[in-house]
């Protein structure tokens, strides 16, 4: 492909979002200081006035149904390869006008590294031939340390910065990463920003700040007297949740004024998210914003109230259903309540009025959700249904006014930042995080979603496909905001805990979250992507980000995208890479159209020492299990040395 006709092709396909208010109806008006607003009282026994309520309780079980998904081939020698298709679908709302079919050669290395210098092509070898050596990896942080005390700081900075720093890093602030930002937006390639200065904490350390944070004073003064279950209770063993994660970044709660600094950091992001790009995103962590003991509490309740669901659908003999097929008989679920004496008949019959619910004569999981509203206390909400006894039980005997307040300012703090998001144009991506503490985060997610995208899509959770629930996840979010009327957003990642998930099930004595096997994995990420896809088809209103550096994930999302006739101009899905690694991949899509981002980490050089340590790490075991990246990268350096390109530099 010649250079004029890459430059045509590498069009501005990208529209920009920004500014506009939400409109906010009734039902996507939530205030989160109400929905959680008062972790007291919790052993007030008073049933009469508990309103079960909309409770995001995770599925436990992956639907039985599977499917093989068949890895597409891609074939062509050029970057961009266009055949006319008609549209399939007539409910897109788009003018029913031929669209071109796009393939994308990933062996193109011009295409692919277009926007490096040789500079940066020998950097990324010598790096990733670093990556490789496991006595550098495993004491990396020993040698980066030795290595600053022989060198001194300021060659201690020179030398990262010329190697994993300049790699994996954009700069030290906001001004010092606008010039790659730019760069990389002149060639396609947007980015969300994230801010990666971590504590260097030793294990003992994190291990204190962990049960500190995470056991309540009602645990502390009678330990064991109490319902909650042993995977949503902190264990030293497994109190450093560093430990097996390389590919994710972990807070430890210090306190609530560190906690307003962890979010000013993320309004900073934010800002400098919408001011350095058009149409970017920034990413937060829940753990962040606040004490992650409310995140475990908030956990459990939700997975016991799921489960409370999937004892009274075995009653009535529905259990084996999909789990959106699962439908209960109201009149046989008044009665089956009625009799466990989980409340009064009256009380009973009056949690089944109003708002449509019940009206067909029959609750799904949806519609038992929605029973909590934003007006229960959380004294009620953190009440729980013991399935031996048929009663609700309070989850802690005791909830203290300070424990009260640390449970209110996190969700004040996750307003706040949506709020920021959405005056700034960013949309804002929620990391998932461990299982013990995911049921919260998505629910608390999901309650933003229904807030802020009302009109477009702001908020976005992340789904971790490794999980044998993802699937059952997804479908139940999606089907939510299809009946509610909301954008739905997702990042499908296969997923950051999966070593730390395996041991601590096995060492603490629960079943195993995660699939069984990487091929599994594979076929649940497909299977979630596939089902996002068919909603986008037919709604257009949801949105996924393919976070992947699986070029086969890659190549079959673009096949079914030309399956549906999906535009990469409709802004509906996409692609996501770390910063310095992959760039086969995100660049021909950048050129061909299709909105792809770098994961942009930011941050003085001693200050992301840590996160420079698990991306030598992850990148140890990617680049054993495949050369693909550096033969690449040899192959166009060689074209550019045996083309006379000595001195390369790109146009942009």
């Amino acid at each position: 492909m010649s250079s004029n006709r890459c430059s045509r092709e590498r069009a501005q396909y990208f529209t920009s979002e920004r500014g506009g208010s939400s409109r906010r109806g009734r039902d996507g008006n939530m205030s989160y200081t109400k929905f959680v607003p008062a972790l007291v009282r919790a052993n007030s026994g008073n049933i009469g006035k508990l309103r079960i309520s909309p409770v995001r309780c995770r599925s436990t079980v992956v639907s039985a149904k599977s499917q093989e998904e068949k890895e597409p081939q891609m074939d062509g020698c050029a970057v961009v390869e266009a055949v006319p298709v008609e549209l399939i679908s007539q409910t897109k709302n788009l003018t029913n006008t031929p669209l071109s079919k796009i393939r994308i050669d990933f062996d193109n290395t011009q295409e692919a590294y277009r926007s490096k210098g040789n500079i940066e092509l020998l950097r990324s070898l010598l790096v990733f031939k670093l990556c490789t050596i496991d006595v550098l990896v495993e004491k990396n942080k020993e040698l980066m340390d030795l290595s600053k005390k022989l060198l001194g700081q300021w060659m201690f900075e020179k030398m990262m910065k010329m190697t994993f720093y300049g790699q994996f890093v954009a700069g030290e602030d906001h001004n010092s990463i606008k010039p790659l930002i730019q760069k990389n937006q002149a060639f396609g390639v947007g980015a969300v920003l994230d801010y990666s200065v971590e504590e260097d904490l030793t294990q003992e350390e994190a291990e204190k700040k962990e049960m500190d944070s995470c056991v309540s004073e009602a645990e502390k003064e009678s330990p064991g007297d109490d319902h909650r279950e042993k995977k949503y209770k902190a264990h030293r063993q497994f109190g450093d949740r560093r430990g097996g994660v390389i590919s994710a970044r972990t807070y430890f709660y210090a306190d609530e004024a560190k906690c307003d600094n962890q979010m000013e950091t993320f309004i900073n992001c934010i800002r400098a998210s919408g001011g350095a790009s058009t149409d970017g995103f920034s990413a937060i962590k829940m753990t962040a914003l606040g004490r992650p003991q409310f995140l475990l509490q908030f956990s459990e309740v939700l997975v016991k109230w799921r489960r409370f669901f999937n004892f009274l659908a075995a009653q009535q003999g529905i259990s084996e259903m999909m789990v959106l097929e699962q439908k209960l008989e109201l009149e046989k679920l008044k009665e089956s309540l009625t009799e466990m004496g989980v409340g009064a008949k009256d009380d009973i019959e009056n949690w089944f009025t109003g708002e449509k619910l019940g009206l067909s004569g029959t609750i799904d999981l949806l519609d038992w959700n929605s029973l909590i509203n934003d007006t229960t206390k959380i004294s009620n909400l953190l009440m729980v249904p013991n399935l031996e006894t048929g009663q609700l039980e309070p989850l802690l005997n005791k909830f203290t006014a300070e424990e009260e307040r640390q449970m209110k300012r996190m969700l004040q703090r996750m307003d706040i930042l949506a709020k920021h998001a959405m005056d700034n144009g960013v949309r804002l991506m929620v990391d998932a995080e461990q299982t013990y503490f995911q049921p919260a985060i998505s629910r608390l997610t999901l309650e933003m979603q229904r807030k802020f995208n009302r009109e477009k899509p702001v908020i976005f959770n992340t789904y971790q496909c490794y999980l044998k629930e993802a699937y059952d996840n997804v479908t139940v979010d999606v089907e939510l905001s299809r009946r509610e009327g909301w954008y739905f957003g997702a990042k499908l990642v296969r997923g950051a805990y999966m070593y730390q998930e395996r041991a601590r099930a096995q060492e603490i004595g629960y079943e195993d979250p995660v699939n069984p096997d990487y091929e599994a994995t594979n076929r649940m990420y497909h299977r979630c992507l596939d089902y996002v896809l068919e909603e986008i088809e037919h709604s257009r209103k949801a949105n996924v980000m393919v976070a992947t550096h699986n070029e086969d994930t890659v190549k079959f999302t673009l096949e079914k995208m030309n399956e549906m006739g999906l535009s990469p101009t409709e802004n509906k899905v996409y692609f996501g890479q770390l910063l310095g690694m992959c760039d086969q991949i995100s660049f021909p899509l950048g050129q061909a159209g299709f909105p792809v981002y770098k994961y942009v980490p930011y941050g003085p050089v001693n200050e992301v020492i840590p996160y420079l340590s698990r991306r030598a790490q992850e990148n140890r075991g990617f680049m054993k299990g495949s050369q693909r990246e550096r033969s690449l990268l040899w192959k166009e350096l060689k074209r550019r040395l045996l083309g006379g390109q000595i001195l390369y530099k790109p146009v942009y």
